[in-house]
């Protein structure tokens, strides 16, 4: 590896309903952080409505200067309206969503149906860029078919009125997560356009992020795994430290490192767990090992009680499990008590019973089978 690859390229944390909250960003923080958090879909028709919840969704702590607003909406006068509200607050940026596929959203000509009409996208950005003083981004797909030249002239006309960063999710709308990112459209748009794109999309590890930064993009986003993984992103930097470090015969102490950060990699998710209270394979990123599974899980269950309206506790904690409970060996069967329970106090009894009893459970349980 070189560093004229990916030294210094961004990493991002994805917007995701009901995940790139505070309490997600606050876990993610204490890890080392990324270089931006996408907050969740903002409608920019409820952010005027008066409801309780909007002041939630447009929190930007703990870091600030990071967090991108999401805005998701059909209207162009109210999303221009939205956007001049949201870039009064502290932030890094506007990021509007033309590329969520959902039956709900894209009826109402939202998210990924903007990308039906090149001119009906490119009238609506002409519209929020005068009312966006700070970075003002996009994130889409690959389209409704597999037709490049069409993505292409898409993203021209964004570009064209003032669109400073594009992120390609390289799947057609129509895909879904069991379909392969077509990562070689993040290459070729890049090639098309004058403005950065970066890329998002089966990231899976911190090898991936190393991976895909080595590629033709200008930063990387990835979702999933890290709800999954909360300090994959200060491992991947850690990382990519030590590759972009010089050619000459290691220490034995800087060996000694290399080979405990092997170890993390190559330490498959199905085997964190064998028995009760087993940590996470040690690495040397902030120069500490990543605390328990089950201390993370609790940890992150504090910060959501602190930093969600009682009303989405339930719902982001077993969105946050659904994902973190992958880690272990019986994650499955933990996920189905966890979706049981209907307060936190419940999820949290089951979190912590299950590293009681986890090194219990026999070989001939379902979930080993």
């Amino acid at each position: 590896m070189h560093n004229r690859f990916f030294k210094n390229k961004p990493f991002y944390l994805a917007p995701m309903a009901e995940l790139s909250h505070r309490a997600l960003r606050e876990l993610i923080e204490e890890f080392g952080g990324c270089d931006a958090y996408f907050t969740e879909m903002i409608s920019a028709n409820a952010l005027f409505s008066g409801g309780p919840y909007e002041k939630w969704y447009i929190d930007t702590l703990p870091n600030p200067q990071k967090c991108v607003f999401q805005l998701v909406g059909a209207d162009s006068d109210a999303l221009a309206k939205a956007a001049a509200y949201l870039d009064s607050f502290e932030c890094a940026g506007i990021d509007l969503n033309m590329g969520c596929s959902a039956p709900l959203i894209r009826k109402t000509g939202a998210g990924a149906a903007w990308m039906a009409s090149i001119d009906r996208s490119g009238e609506l950005i002409s519209k929020l860029r005068p009312q966006v003083k700070r970075r003002l981004s996009v994130k889409l797909r690959i389209g409704f078919k597999d037709d490049f030249e069409y993505l292409v002239r898409f993203c021209r006309r964004l570009e064209q009125e003032g669109v400073e960063l594009i992120t390609l999710h390289p799947r057609l709308v129509s895909e879904k997560f069991k379909r392969l990112a077509k990562w070689e459209y993040v290459a070729r748009l890049k090639n098309e356009l004058k403005i950065p794109v970066a890329g998002n999309g089966d990231i899976s590890s911190a090898q991936d992020f190393i991976r895909r930064a080595q590629g033709n993009c200008d930063a990387v986003m990835v979702g999933r795994a890290a709800v999954q993984m909360p300090w994959i992103f200060a491992q991947a930097r850690e990382i990519e430290k030590e590759d972009n470090s010089n050619t000459c015969l290691p220490s034995p102490q800087a060996q000694a490192e290399h080979d405990l950060q092997k170890q993390f990699l190559e330490y498959s998710a199905v085997e964190t767990l064998k028995g009760a209270r087993k940590r996470v394979p040690p690495n040397v990123f902030a120069g500490r090992a990543p605390p328990a599974l089950e201390e993370i899980g609790i940890r992150f269950l504090e910060l959501l009680s602190i930093h969600q309206p009682p009303d989405f506790h339930i719902s982001r904690a077993k969105r946050f499990f659904g994902f973190f409970c992958d880690n272990l060996k019986w994650g499955n069967y933990l996920k189905n008590q966890i979706n049981r329970e209907e307060s936190l106090s419940g999820i949290e009894k089951v979190w912590k019973e299950h590293f009681k009893t986890a090194s219990t459970i026999p070989d001939s349980h379902p979930e080993n089978l």
